[in-house]
């Protein structure tokens, strides 16, 4: 043993520079490239964003314009995926398939290994047109539907829907989805975030480093808790069961999923904004089933407030958002990678501009060095 301070989790470490997201706690708010996220999402669209992630800051319409006819190029999935796709157990979760999908691009890819900052950016805008039709086609294959083609006259947001469900919702709904774009679009070194930055600093490809991105992000401590969020308003099933069954959890110590971030204390940043957007959507489908799941989330979000102080994430209005979307609660988490493609990438490209390859130490606590006995005398 040795007196040497472990940082479990690596809390409190700073590992890196970054120049894309900072958490501001003067202002309680995330900021991506200095922007307010909250006032990206309200008055940018995702393709906005995700040009400012990439470049350092908003784009011209000249440079949006740009960006969409390159990503709208990239549209479409080889026959050879596809007919891969087909043969995916259709049991497994969507992570997983994405996973296998996302490392079939890289060996379909001749460039994978540029990794010049040209190569890496168009091997970004692939990705990112690429994946959202890779979710909308496993949807499709595992529910006993033939592929949808992406339109090129759709923008990013509205062209998923198409491609999931062969028409385009009403704008609020579009809105609420774009808006959660952004808003999972980057977090600075999130767990998924440090695991591709770690493979890509051994100068592996970038389609490696995404593929454990996406490894890292199903984790239900990560990504995947907005699919247990869903879970959980569909257990409780009803307002009226609401708070008690809040209140039987606190009293039982479990864990709430939705609940509590490691990094904000005062409330996660973009939990309002997402808020509003999923109340407007509700306001919009206007069915019984929308206000039931709206109120479940109101009555759980102020009992936990009330009783323990601490407040919902961004996994906590997303869930039930993306569910009155249409979207099968196992697509939760492939839909965040959707979003969070931009910042896994940016950092990518970030980390690979002055690399240094990641490798901590570790405390050894095992035994003590010993000598081998010969197995006839142990």
């Amino acid at each position: 043993m040795t007196d040497t301070e472990v940082k479990y989790g690596l809390a409190g470490v700073y590992a890196d520079d970054t120049a894309i997201s900072k958490v501001m706690p003067e202002i309680n708010s995330l900021t991506y490239r200095g922007y307010k996220v909250q006032d990206l999402a309200e008055k940018c669209r995702f393709e906005e964003v995700a040009w400012l992630i990439w470049n350092g800051d908003l784009p011209t319409q000249a440079q949006l314009d740009a960006l969409n006819r390159a990503e709208r190029e990239e549209r479409g999935l080889s026959d050879d995926l596809i007919a891969v796709m087909r043969k995916f157990n259709k049991k497994a979760h969507p992570m997983d398939t994405l996973r296998t999908a996302v490392s079939f691009l890289g060996q379909e890819d001749d460039t994978a290994n540029d990794s010049s900052p040209e190569g890496l950016y168009a091997k970004a805008i692939r990705l990112y047109a690429k994946i959202p039709q890779i979710v909308a086609t496993d949807y499709r294959l595992r529910n006993g539907k033939e592929p949808v083609a992406p339109s090129k006259d759709l923008g990013f947001s509205e062209n998923f829907f198409h491609m999931c469900f062969e028409k385009v919702p009403a704008p609020d709904i579009v809105k609420c989805f774009d808006i959660s774009m952004t808003l999972y679009a980057e977090h600075s070194f999130n767990a998924s975030t440090f695991t591709a930055r770690v493979i890509a600093s051994s100068l592996s490809d970038i389609y490696s480093a995404v593929t454990g991105a996406i490894g890292s992000l199903k984790g239900p401590l990560h990504g995947g808790a907005n699919e247990a969020v869903m879970h959980t308003l569909k257990e409780i099933g009803s307002p009226d069961n609401a708070r008690q069954w809040m209140l039987d959890a606190l009293a039982q110590k479990k864990r709430v999923m939705g609940f509590g971030h490691r990094v904000y204390r005062k409330g996660d940043s973009r939990v309002p904004t997402m808020t509003e957007a999923y109340r407007k959507m509700v306001e919009a489908i206007g069915t019984e089933e929308a206000r039931k799941y709206w109120e479940i989330s109101k009555i759980l979000n102020e009992t936990m407030v009330a009783e323990k102080g601490i407040y919902p994430n961004l996994d906590f209005p997303a869930g039930p958002s993306y569910y009155l979307m249409g979207f099968e609660i196992p697509m939760f988490t492939p839909i965040f990678v959707m979003s969070r493609i931009t910042g896994w990438t940016a950092h990518v490209i970030e980390q690979l501009a002055d690399n240094k390859l990641v490798r901590p130490l570790s405390n050894y606590t095992g035994v003590e060095q010993r000598e081998v006995v010969p197995i006839e005398k142990r």
